[in-house]
């Protein structure tokens, strides 16, 4: 598994049909009326790595798994939600499980769909979103705090370091300002994590804009590029129009579509690219006769981190590593070509993964 990422917004933006079109199903029920999502529809897709096939060309395995991100379509927030209005209290509960969180906004004019506000504003729509996430995390921050302070006057220095974290987020989700902003000491992460706030998540803006407006956007994706730009998130201009297109369409079809739109590459693809930036992910690569297997971890993490990505006992007794990076792999025509050209590399605990890499792991039981 890649990463978890739940698809938020108002009503009406297009949340449904993206969440239709990347997962190539019809599970969610898009119509145009708010809340036509009333049960959370969970789809997983491939994440697309043309190196994993390169690979299973050279190895030929019995089995491919590629890397994959599962996509929560949530049903759609409105203001007050955090108050429980619409739908809305049960649906944030949904977005506590994610990793990080796309945020569809409307960005195209006309049309026969009926904005949930009666107007196109990204901006306002933004806005109405975060103040929803910020007032349900200022309600959870405050239950903890008032815990926190009675443990605190008993004399609980633990506590005490408590109520001053829980005082800063407070402080700044009452401005309707994500959690996200308050800097936590490392070693106090663990206090704010298990708060599992919605506004401490990643996001990643999705503008849902027309297929004229495909690759560069519009004025009303332009409002949210530069509120991405000022809160350090990803944002990716998608016309969920064409993307439901290209979902019916074959391999080559879809390429052949793609060229006459003047597009690389689907807005799927950049979706999960910028969802890899956003979350600082890579991939890693085990091959063999039985199976080539794409494995995600974070940049940063080590070789025995790594191995543990497969199974708890590879972690708890690594010895080594034996490492092969992708374009030696290849360059090489496999495993056996890499030794002979002395390209296996032995690592050990320190060794921080590589994108790419191909590796075989060696532990004690």
């Amino acid at each position: 598994m890649g990463f978890k990422c739940g698809i938020v917004g108002l009503p009406n933006v297009g949340k449904s049909t993206l969440f239709n079109a990347i997962t190539a199903s019809e599970q969610a029920a898009a119509a145009n009326y708010p809340f036509c999502t009333i049960d959370k529809n969970t789809g997983t897709v491939v994440v697309p790595d043309p190196r994993i096939d390169e690979l299973v060309k050279l190895v030929n395995p019995a089995r491919v798994v590629p890397a994959t991100i599962q996509f929560d379509d949530i049903a759609g927030l409105v203001e007050g939600a955090s108050r429980n209005e619409g739908l809305g209290n049960k649906f944030l509960a949904h977005i506590r499980e994610s990793d990080a969180i796309a945020h569809v906004v409307r960005c195209f004019d006309g049309g026969d769909i009926i904005h949930v506000t009666g107007s196109v504003d990204p901006e306002r729509d933004v806005r109405i979103i975060q103040t929803e996430l910020a007032l349900k995390d200022l309600a959870t921050v405050e239950s903890r705090l008032e815990k926190a302070e009675k443990l605190a006057r008993g004399g609980d220095k633990e506590e005490k370091i408590r109520v001053e974290l829980l005082d800063q987020l407070r402080a700044v989700l009452n401005e309707a300002r994500p959690a996200r902003e308050v800097k936590v000491p490392p070693q106090y992460e663990p206090m704010v994590a298990e708060l599992m706030l919605l506004t401490r998540k990643p996001v990643l803006y999705v503008c849902n804009v027309g297929e004229s407006d495909l690759p560069d956007g519009n004025k009303h994706s332009q409002t949210v590029q530069r509120i991405a730009a000022d809160e350090g998130a990803e944002c990716v201009i998608i016309s969920v129009k064409i993307e439901q297109e290209i979902s019916r369409l074959s391999a080559a079809e879809r390429r052949e579509f793609l060229d006459g739109l003047g597009l690389k590459e689907s807005g799927l693809d950049r979706l999960i690219r910028a969802g890899y930036r956003l979350l600082g992910l890579r991939t890693y690569f085990t091959a063999g006769p039985k199976e080539v297997r794409a494995w995600t971890i974070r940049a940063g993490d080590t070789a025995p981190v790594a191995a543990g990505k497969i199974h708890s006992d590879f972690e708890k007794g690594f010895i080594r590593a034996e490492t092969i990076s992708y374009a030696d792999y290849i360059a090489c025509g496999g495993e056996q070509g890499a030794k002979d050209k002395g390209r296996l590399r032995t690592e050990g605990k320190e060794y921080v993964v590589q994108d790419g890499d191909v590796m075989h792991f060696l532990f004690k039981n």
